[in-house]
């Protein structure tokens, strides 16, 4: 049949009519893809060539990323990154907080740096103690008491004067500032996360801070201003530490304090110093472990257990054999009674560091294992020496020259003590708590601290933060660590052993499920469906208590894998929001 000219036109008018909306849906669809691909550029695995950042935001690995294609060095990109993770993740990003870092130069050279946050100089031993001597539930935690003494910018300042190859500070500062100062888009985790916690901004801030939102909640892809953040940190990047320690911020910082009862002091900013330290170096088979010494009880913990499980076959038994978890959970264990007892800041405290790491106190600590029966927590004492968070966030770099980085930073918990310092904009930590309120009774993580971890003024807290970089037969292997409180320790122990014992990628180490045991209390937390049920079984039957951890989830990991090609496989942790970035 013919149709009609004026008939053709007619129905092809109709045709491009109805078609028109559709089009249009697929704009405005093609316009949300972009925009989650903004909010969610995340790279959970990556192999590239030359260099790679892994950290907790894709703003932050690429702000570092950006920092290296510059000539920086691996040291440049850590500064670039921490000060990144202060705008990006307000959750642990900070610099209202501490840390630690440890180095590996190419050369060789390795090197700590300890910018941990200290007692305020008015701290007592009793600050958190009732008249009767109890310990006053979450004074230590919430609020402008828990605060200690940031000391993120002065370790950044450190590490620059050091080791920057750039030589060029405000290079470093300028991309943090323009993300401060121009927005962000937030990720659905960290919206929700805002919109969790708003009653307690409310509830602990002397004014309203931009991080609650005045008419209803936060949203994925909505844009967060931080004004009064970047104006700290143009005074940081012109200023340096002085424009965060003196001046401006600095009284922002104390008049915060005293409008809600805290005790930092001008003299408090003034004397603060980070500290070079010795890292803590050991071997494990044919590799060498470079982790961070105290005030961290990382490097301790984790050459204990590595020392403690060498002897067994590991890869014999498998991945998360009934054998392997058993003997892995008693030197977890074991690690974590001594470290009750024997760590703290080497300040104040004579750490008994050899000791704790003499092969021959190691296998004394094991000497009681029995291999088909769990041993009681309560008959695991810290040892006798043989000659007498969960908001932290990590970040691995490995420059093109092969200098490789490993920083864990962090405010404690979640957003710190919930204090933003009013017109200066940036949370304060809360990492009073992690000092000991009182001999013998546990922090927010159920960690118990013991005389060398009381209160004192000046005094460094003991952390469980465990940066950690590996070489293998002499040469750069893997760059690892991650958040998660006292499950810091245990989730290195088993990233390493994952990669070293049972052949394990980088990407495949970081998202395989997670154990922890940490001596008190006496039970192997898991992950969800960590184990299975036969695993679960069988561990019982050994006299192992076993439960899954109250969140389902144990650390966000960041690590990097030297191949054998040369090439890096980055892993950023599926838990979060994490990414790598790489050239």
């Amino acid at each position: 049949m013919i149709i009609p000219q004026n008939i053709t036109k007619i129905l092809l008018f109709i045709l491009i009519i109805t078609l028109i909306p559709l089009v249009g849906c697929k704009q405005e669809k093609a316009k949300e893809v972009v925009k989650d691909e903004l909010v969610y550029p995340q790279n959970k695995k990556l192999i590239s060539d030359k260099a790679m950042v892994v950290s907790a935001h894709p703003l932050a690995s690429k702000v570092g990323m950006d920092i290296l294609k510059k000539g920086g060095n691996a040291v440049d990109a850590a500064i670039a990154v921490q000060m990144a993770l202060g705008v990006t993740y307000p959750v642990a990003g900070n610099i209202g907080g501490g840390g630690f870092m440890v180095i590996r130069m190419n050369d060789g050279t390795v090197d700590a740096l300890d910018y941990r946050e200290k007692a305020p100089l008015a701290a007592h031993r009793d600050m958190y103690l009732d008249t009767l001597g109890n310990v006053i539930p979450r004074l230590s935690l919430d609020g402008h008491l828990a605060v200690g003494v940031p000391g993120t910018i002065d370790g950044m300042a450190k590490a620059f004067d050091k080791y920057s190859q750039l030589k060029n500070w405000k290079t470093l500062i300028k991309p943090s500032w323009d993300l401060a100062k121009d927005g962000i888009l937030l990720t659905e985790r960290e919206a929700n996360g805002l919109n969790r916690t708003k009653d307690r901004f409310e509830e602990f801030n002397t004014s309203r801070p931009v991080f609650v939102k005045e008419n209803g909640e936060w949203t994925k892809g909505e844009k967060l201003v931080q004004s009064d953040l970047a104006r700290t940190y143009e005074l940081i990047h012109d200023k340096g530490r002085a424009g965060f320690y003196e001046g401006e911020v600095a009284d922002e910082l104390v008049a915060e304090m005293k409008a809600g009862g805290g005790i930092i002091t001008h003299e408090d900013l003034a004397q603060y110093e980070a500290q070079w330290r010795n890292p803590i170096v050991s071997k494990y088979k044919n590799y060498e472990i470079i982790s961070m010494a105290p005030p961290s009880s990382g490097g301790i913990a984790l050459t204990q257990m590595l020392g403690m499980v060498e002897e067994y076959p590991l890869k014999d038994w498998g991945f998360h054999s009934p054998q392997t978890i058993h003997v892995m959970a008693e030197a977890e264990r074991r690690a974590y009674a001594d470290r009750a007892k024997h760590l703290g800041d080497p300040d104040f405290y004579d750490v008994p560091v050899k000791e704790l790491m003499d092969k021959d106190y190691l296998k004394e600590r094991m000497s009681n294992f029995n291999p088909n029966a769990a041993s009681p927590s309560d008959v695991i004492q810290a040892g006798v020496f043989l000659k007498e968070s969960d908001q932290t966030t990590h970040f691995s770099i490995i420059d093109a020259e092969g200098n490789a980085v490993s920083v864990t930073t962090t405010l404690n918990t979640g957003y710190g003590s919930k204090v933003v310092v009013s017109g200066a904009g940036f949370f304060l930590n809360n990492e009073m708590d992690d000092l000991s309120a009182k001999v013998g009774v546990p922090n927010v993580f159920g960690l118990i601290g013991e005389e060398a971890n009381a209160i004192q003024p000046g005094k460094r807290m003991l952390s469980s933060m465990t940066p950690t970089i590996a070489t293998k037969d002499g040469k750069l292997n893997m760059v690892i660590g991650t958040p998660g409180g006292s499950t810091i320790i245990t989730s290195v122990f088993q990233v390493f052993l994952n990669v070293s014992e049972f052949g394990m990628g980088m990407s495949e180490a970081v998202n395989a499920p997670r154990f922890h045991h940490q001596w008190l209390p006496d039970q192997i937390f898991t992950e969800k469906d960590a184990f299975t049920q036969e695993t679960v079984s069988a561990l019982e039957k050994l006299g192992h208590k076993v439960g899954v951890r109250g969140s389902g989830k144990i650390g966000r990991f960041e690590g990097i894998l030297v191949l054998p090609d040369g090439k890096l496989e980055g892993g950023a942790d599926i838990r979060g929001d994490d990414s790598a970035s790489g050239y």
